[in-house]
């Protein structure tokens, strides 16, 4: 194995971690995944229809915010693309989301939603091992090809033109602003007196 490679898999390692600890809810394992130090003030996310978060104090703070308003969410990771340079990695992905709200009243679980975003996440190095130093998530949006042709989505199929679920354009749902854990309005917006 060359030590690109094992640097790599390393990479790979602590990025599975990233999305395993969301999966879980498991705050304190992500805090383990997240850059901590000198650098801690210049972490950054930008989750799909945020703004840019910055400071690591923010970012574990809309993670937490996503964890207590998400009842299920997995990550199927496709397209995993991982480059090393000395002490920093970027791995580029398509974060094959399945999310649901919370439960319904009468106990049954609340309604599945999938999307697509694509994630570009950027490690250094530490002595504690890889730690992410950014995260950002663009949605994918809908091929709106069909609904082009004038006739609103209607080809015929006896599914009517209601253009399907999911909360416009066909991104995410989860993290888009309009999910269950859209963005808090004080995010970013704080002010001092």
């Amino acid at each position: 194995m060359t030590a690109q490679t094992a640097e790599s898999r390393a990479v790979e390692r602590a990025n599975q971690a990233f999305y395993d600890a969301i999966e879980t809810s498991d705050l304190d394992g992500l805090e383990a995944v997240v850059l901590t130090g000198p650098l801690a003030e210049s972490v950054t996310t930008v989750h799909p229809g945020w703004p840019v978060l910055r400071g690591r104090r923010e970012v574990m703070r809309s993670y937490a915010l996503i964890m207590a308003n998400t009842e299920y969410i997995q990550f199927f990771l496709t397209d995993v693309e991982i480059a090393v340079d000395g002490d920093t990695a970027l791995v580029t992905c398509t974060e094959n989301i399945l999310t649901g709200g919370p439960a319904e009243e009468d106990g049954s679980a609340g309604a599945l939603v999938g999307g697509l975003v694509v994630a570009t996440n950027v490690f250094r190095r530490t002595t504690e091992g890889w730690r992410l130093w950014a995260h950002h998530g663009s949605p994918v949006l809908a091929d709106d090809s069909d609904e082009e042709d004038g006739d609103g989505g209607d080809d015929g199929d006896g599914g009517g033109g209601g253009g399907g679920g999911g909360g416009g354009g066909g991104g995410a749902g989860l993290l888009d602003g309009d999910g269950p854990a859209g963005p808090p309005a004080a995010v970013g917006d704080e002010t001092e007196e």
